[in-house]
């Protein structure tokens, strides 16, 4: 996969200075959906941290480029260790293999109910919102995702759109690698907030 070209940099957003974004991932994310938005949010001065289920493959999460292999990152926290309390926002990158085994993990749903909770900004792309539907939080609300996942979302009591970028209420969302700008943009304006 083509490398995504990025008209958001840091004089495009506020600045984050003190906020905390928690990553939310495991082996198997779409690297882009991961990379994109969290370089948007530092250069923003937000401090990111990759949070996984667990460290087993020497500390770091194997990030894909679509089907294939891409860079494995540095994993911050096991979501043993992470509290959410400590975050002013969560990011849930997309990627297949990722959201799906996410969708099924005890401690990423209870993790991800206690951001949305205390409202703070939820922003999801692509196959993220997987687990927004298995930790039972997409009833009544308005997202949008990768296109394959509308009917896994109104089953899930939500009302799915195809755009670029949607915001309802604390959630961002986005459908693709090619909404990463707009979506880094969305998500930052709504840290800011």
């Amino acid at each position: 996969m083509a490398a995504i070209s990025s008209d958001t940099n840091s004089q495009n957003l506020p600045r984050l200075d003190g906020r905390k974004v928690a990553i939310l991932v495991t082996d198997g994310f779409e690297q882009v959906e991961l990379t994109g938005p969290k370089s948007a949010l530092e250069e923003a001065g937000a401090q990111t941290t990759i949070i996984a289920p667990s460290t087993a493959s020497n500390g770091q999460v194997q990030g894909f480029n679509h089907h294939d292999k891409a860079d494995a990152l540095p994993v911050d926290a096991t979501l043993a260790q992470a509290d959410p309390a400590q975050f002013d926002a969560v990011l849930l990158p997309g990627g297949v293999i990722n959201a799906d085994a996410l969708r099924t993990d005890e401690r990423a749903q209870a993790f991800v109910r206690a951001v949305d909770h205390a409202g703070k900004p939820v922003a999801v792309i692509c196959h993220g919102a997987w687990l927004l539907a298995s930790a039972d939080l997409a009833r009544g609300r308005t997202l949008t995702s990768w296109p394959s996942l509308q009917d896994d979302l109104r089953n899930a009591g939500a009302a799915w759109v195809d755009a670029q970028v949607h915001t309802d209420r604390n959630w961002i969302s986005s459908r693709k690698p090619d909404d990463v700008p707009a979506f880094s943009r969305a998500f930052a304006q709504a840290l800011a907030a």
